[in-house]
């Protein structure tokens, strides 16, 4: 089978790699600038863009405000991304979730992860601030607990006693974000070739984490509900990894759920091959509190289970946590004193007021209520457009979609581009990411906007 052609941008950005590398550019020296190579070459300006940010991520160009690109003084030697694949690999995922993470203003994000900002609006963060510096004064000057701000733990053991996981507050480590739980998790458990099983599509920052620790990957194809138990079994006997990170709920990106019969033979299947769960909950609060959670069936015996305020309060907060056994709760907080010193004391504080206020269960109940609106126009729109979608929730922030005649994701994503749509496709939630996936991931707000329709169908797409 011959393998997939490269994005044009790709395509665009290994051929002025080549040209920099046989020294058509030097150190130093200006490359043509954006408007010049789209006119030469034929490419919007948004693949050139693309290209060059690629570039950055490779560590050969730098740009200067206002002047443009330039090789950079000491580009790396040629063999020197064989000798470290792994962390060229990791640079590609920054580049994609630089990618992912661009706002430019008139552009339309349908493959955004969050919800919308006046969902949020609810939560009231601007009234958190006073109530946190009245409350702090003595402690918002130095660093934090290790573990984290201990009312914050209090709160959070009766809140996973809600969905059914029991835990003291020294089980609990707060983290900058859920993302900083997964880093301290890998730092601690994985060394350089470790084989670590991830769910396939799965959540690419983690990619981009274990690559960079030099491990190697080894995915678990999703299904509607849960890992492929087969798979998962032969991985598990074939190469012993010591770790599994999976999302039991509100799966990121296919938005599928974990049945309770798979949790319970997922479970059988840890116990058998001395296999840890790494359970990301980080939209808990958008499932109900009896769904299936591994946590809550383990008792976080074999689990390690994290958790997350981004979508439900605010990105901008960065507080997440890690709740496993105390042994280990107290292994991780010192390994975040190695690499950060403490978690932000203010942010859990202002997250800890939000939590505590009357309002935020109202905040939550609305919120859930948008989404499942929001969600069902979702489905009702792409069923027009004759897409497919693999799972269908109530309510979901990801919905796993392919449209016929577009069985490339990544060029489709490509050409949206060019027309100012930034979308998600499947191949970059992939262990191989070369791997050519008709599907993407699309926020169910953002794909209702009408430029995303009238984009798809100036492409050849079906109108609604």
């Amino acid at each position: 089978m011959s393998a997939p052609p490269a994005p044009l941008f790709v395509t665009l950005a290994d051929s002025l790699e080549r040209q920099i590398r046989d020294g058509v550019y030097r150190s130093g020296d200006k490359l043509p600038s954006l408007r010049e190579i789209a006119a030469t070459r034929g490419y919007g300006k948004n693949t050139v863009v693309s290209a060059f940010e690629l570039l950055v991520a490779r560590g050969l160009v730098e740009p200067r405000r206002g002047s443009g690109f330039f090789v950079k003084e000491a580009v790396p030697e040629a063999g020197e991304s064989a000798d470290n694949p792994s962390r060229r690999r990791a640079m590609d995922i920054v580049w994609l979730m630089r990618m992912q993470l661009r706002n430019e203003p008139g552009q339309l994000a349908v493959g955004d992860a969050f919800p919308p900002s006046e969902w949020l609006a609810g939560a009231r963060l601007d009234r958190s601030h006073h109530k946190v510096a009245r409350g702090g004064l003595g402690a918002l000057f130095r660093y934090g607990d290790r573990l984290g701000y201990a009312p914050l733990r209090h709160r959070l053991v009766r809140r996973l006693a809600d969905v059914g996981i029991a835990a003291h507050p020294q089980q609990i480590v707060l983290t900058h974000g859920a993302n900083e739980a997964m880093d301290l998790i890998v730092r601690y458990f994985v060394p350089p070739g470790g084989v670590v099983l991830i769910d396939d599509p799965g959540y690419y920052p983690l990619l981009g984490k274990l690559h960079l620790a030099g491990a190697r990957i080894v995915g678990v194809p999703r299904l509607a509900d849960g890992p492929d138990l087969q798979a998962l079994e032969q991985a598990l006997k074939a190469e012993r990894p010591r770790l599994f990170f999976t999302q039991s709920l509100a799966h990121n990106p296919t938005g599928s759920d974990l049945s309770a019969p798979k949790a319970q033979a997922v479970l059988r299947l840890a116990e058998q091959h001395n296999l840890l769960l790494v359970e990301n909950d980080a939209l808990s609060d958008f499932r109900p509190a009896t769904a299936a959670r591994l946590s809550a069936l383990d008792g976080l015996e074999r689990t390690l289970y994290l958790g997350s305020f981004s979508k439900s309060l605010s990105a901008a907060l960065r507080v997440g946590f890690v709740a496993c056994s105390a042994d280990l709760a107290q292994d991780l907080a010192d390994l975040k004193i190695l690499t950060v010193v403490s978690s932000s004391e203010y942010a859990e504080r202002a997250v800890e007021t939000l939590l505590a206020e009357r309002r935020h269960a109202r905040h939550l109940e609305q919120l859930r209520a948008q989404l499942a609106e929001a969600t069902q126009s979702a489905y009702a729109l792409l069923d027009r457009m004759g897409a497919e979608v693999f799972v269908r929730p109530a309510h979901s922030l990801f919905i796993w979609a392919r449209w016929p005649g577009f069985d490339d994701a990544q060029a489709l994503a490509q050409s949206m581009l060019d027309l100012d749509i930034v979308m998600a496709p499947g191949n970059i939630f992939s262990v191989d990411s070369t791997r050519i996936s008709p599907w993407s991931r699309c926020n169910p707000h953002a794909v209702q906007d009408p430029r995303f329709a009238r984009a798809l169908e100036r492409l050849g797409g079906t109108p609604p």
